[in-house]
């Protein structure tokens, strides 16, 4: 059956395709390339929280991912439910679209999490930056099932590019930020999303002009990194009675009553040693939260996906920031996670300026990344091209990868010659 809420528009691919008689959807196609795709793969041996490996339960990028994905689901599963005065069976936000945004949003990210993501877009500064979502924008269009001669990427279709498209903004557009940019070359895809039509817009703020998938996603990402973090982080000890109440005395000033109870409430379900259940729980409220409402948008004489907002209850909006100071304050900012983060900026930076000095600005050209990598890079001219080549192959390690590497680098006593990729 023909859902009415997209049309041609929508499901336009950045090249032509001669995929034209497929059992499956175009967004179940583009769902499917994510899945089979080997960077998709890598998110297992990839930071959320805590090193992959370190304990058995611990979230991997890939498992949040797939959490991210069933929390997208259920919300336009739940909107066409319970919003059916707007939705109905022949006009719905198309689960496998979200679905395929959410497996997609953390495809970018490079080892050792987001301190992983400050130190390269510091040694990419001269080269364009660096940012976890232009990234994943990066992998999708260009990267993704590439041989030598052939960088096409996964060929998304319009509606799927969109969705992944949290930030709009070009890296020199806005000054050299420190996040939340795609890269300056990527504003061809933002051509194609909007048609041209961003151009004519003057007081909009592109970096928060989303469709409604991709607002899904934004909040299922959210929901799943405000609770499940939390979760990992009581199980494995950064969060404690104690350690709450310590902070509570420290915040006292600045919690209101809702926050003072959610917060209790926390330390209650730690005390009883249910708190994955509970919390477990309370992924469910966070779904049920949402809501649309129509907006009024330049897109709407192309498209239905931006023509609604996403609009969260304004409490459990509240805990979701809760969630995640705590854990900032309390997880992040602890010694063990911060000696982590030190030693992935040092090993990440020393890897990089044997790279681009080899490969950049002593042209020596030894062969010190695998062949395919290799050839791409001596064969471009453009020492921006050339070191974000190095930048995506760095990008791509999985944690345990890239201590192997650099090893193999920089440790005399280490030998190992099994790894080609």
């Amino acid at each position: 059956m023909k859902n009415g809420f997209y049309g041609e528009f929508d499901l336009a691919r950045l090249k032509p395709s001669s995929r034209t008689n497929d059992y499956r959807t175009v967004f179940q196609i583009d769902r499917d390339r994510i899945i089979h795709s080997s960077e998709f793969r890598r998110l297992q041996g990839k930071t959320q929280v805590f090193l992959p490996g370190e304990s058995d339960y611990y979230r991997t990028r890939l498992t949040h991912s797939i959490e991210v994905a069933q929390i997208g689901r259920s919300i336009c599963n739940y909107l066409l439910k319970k919003q059916n005065h707007v939705f109905n069976e022949n006009y719905f936000i198309d689960s496998d679209l979200v679905e395929s945004a959410c497996l997609a949003h953390d495809l970018g990210h490079p080892p050792f999490g987001h301190a992983g993501e400050r130190t390269l877009n510091t040694l990419m500064e001269d080269f364009g930056g660096f940012e976890g979502n232009a990234q994943t924008l990066r992998l999708i269009t260009e990267i993704l099932y590439r041989s030598e001669n052939d960088r096409r990427g996964m060929n998304p279709a319009r509606a799927f590019l969109d969705s992944i498209l949290k930030y709009k903004y070009t890296y020199s557009g806005l000054n050299q930020p420190p996040n939340h940019f795609i890269f300056d070359y990527q504003k061809e895809y933002i051509n194609f999303v909007f048609d041209g039509k961003q151009t004519e817009q003057k007081n909009i703020d592109l970096n928060n002009f989303r469709s409604i998938e991709c607002q899904i996603m934004d909040w299922a990402d959210d929901t799943a990194y405000a609770i499940n973090d939390i979760v990992d982080s009581i199980s494995g000890g950064f969060i404690t009675y104690n350690g709450i109440n310590r902070w509570i005395e420290q915040n006292k000033n600045y919690l209101d009553d809702e926050e003072t109870v959610f917060v209790n409430q926390l330390k209650k379900w730690i005390t009883k040693g249910n708190y994955k259940p509970k919390l477990g729980s309370i992924i469910g409220d966070f779904i049920m939260a949402c809501s649309v409402e129509e907006r009024n948008t330049f897109m709407d004489d192309l498209t239905n996906r931006y023509k609604y907002k996403l609009v969260i209850d304004e409490k459990i909006k509240k805990q979701a920031e809760l969630y995640k100071k705590i854990a900032v304050d309390l997880v992040f900012t602890s010694p063990p996670l911060q000696q982590v983060e030190f030693k992935a900026d040092e090993m990440i930076t020393r890897m990089f300026k044997v790279f681009t000095g080899n490969y950049i600005f002593s042209k020596k050209e030894n062969k010190l990344l695998p062949n395919f990598t290799h050839n791409l890079i001596i064969a471009e001219k453009s020492d921006t091209q050339k070191a974000r080549l190095i930048c995506d192959y760095i990008a791509g390690m999985t944690d345990s990868f890239a201590m192997r590497v650099y090893k193999r680098l920089f440790d005399p006593g280490y030998s190992s010659l099994s790894d080609t990729d």
